[in-house]
């Protein structure tokens, strides 16, 4: 099933070139008892509730996807957890890239960890919204990457077991700011972590270490590389995540980028796919 999010906040399923408003199977979901926010989001926490109340809908309205704006397909993600020089061929670039530190990260500094990072919630955005750059003056780059949701709760998960935590699949766009901060600061401008299309749930991906990944500007083809060149897994990623902190429903891990980062301006058009996830068109303005 491909869920998104589209609109003002309508949860729809995604068929082809339509979407069908499927907002009604939200009531199946516990209403909030308690002023404390949940660390999990309400939809993915209680996804085989919701898919069955989606299933149990009646002639739900169809609308032409292109007329739709896509949101976010995870609304209120925990944590969103990045994976840092998951490529070997992207360690190479940017290792060569006086812009972008050389000699910042190496494939021994991967294997052994410490590579996790996180950008701020307020970073979220869906495809419909747009890239909004900040510091003009300096460098924003593109990357495309996979991004797992996570559909219950994990806590130091063992790695054969750790995609019956994945909820499902979707093209994460990781802007980033080039220049001397912190890396989760440079990551963490508004609007910075573009989620889409859709949720893809995981029945429908057989093997997420098998997916093929482009990007492009203006037509202009950028990043094309495909998982099984990870140096992390997406089992071994899961797994890691879960030995440093609880992964709770909703929590966004974005895996890794392939080589072919490059900046973007105002003006431009970003086309970014993963195969079976579909593509998502963004386009870039300013702040």
């Amino acid at each position: 099933m491909k869920l998104c999010r589209f609109d003002d906040d309508r949860l729809g399923v995604v068929e082809g070139e339509f979407v069908s408003d499927v907002t009604e199977a939200l009531r199946a979901l516990p209403p909030v008892s308690s002023w404390i926010l949940p660390l999990s989001d309400p939809c993915i926490a209680h996804l085989a509730e919701l898919r069955a109340a989606i299933g149990a809908l009646k002639s739900p309205k169809r609308l032409p996807l292109s007329s739709v704006r896509l949101r976010s397909p995870v609304a209120s993600p925990g944590k969103i957890i990045g994976v840092g020089a998951n490529y070997n061929l992207h360690i190479s670039e940017i290792n060569a890239d006086p812009v972008v530190l050389p000699g910042m990260v190496s494939d021994d500094t991967v294997r052994s960890g410490g590579t996790l990072f996180f950008k701020a919630r307020s970073a979220l955005a869906g495809p419909g919204d747009g890239v909004k750059l900040r510091f003009l003056e300096r460098r924003n780059d593109h990357e495309i990457e996979l991004a797992m949701v996570i559909g219950k709760t994990a806590d130091r998960v063992p790695e054969s077991d750790a995609l019956d935590y994945v909820a499902g699949y979707a093209v994460f766009l990781d802007m980033t700011l080039r220049g001397p901060e912190i890396q989760a600061q440079r990551k963490s401008i508004d609007s910075y972590a573009v989620l889409g299309p859709w949720l893809t749930t995981a029945d429908e991906i057989a093997n997420p270490d098998a997916l093929d990944l482009r990007l492009s500007v203006n037509g202009e083809p950028r990043q094309s590389g495909n998982t099984r060149d990870q140096i992390r897994s997406q089992r071994n990623i899961v797994s890691y995540a879960s030995q440093f902190f609880t992964l709770y429903p909703g929590d966004v891990i974005f895996t890794g980028t392939p080589a072919g980062i490059g900046p973007v301006k105002p003006g431009d058009i970003i086309r970014a796919s993963i195969a079976g996830l579909g593509e998502m068109t963004v386009a870039v303005g300013k702040a």
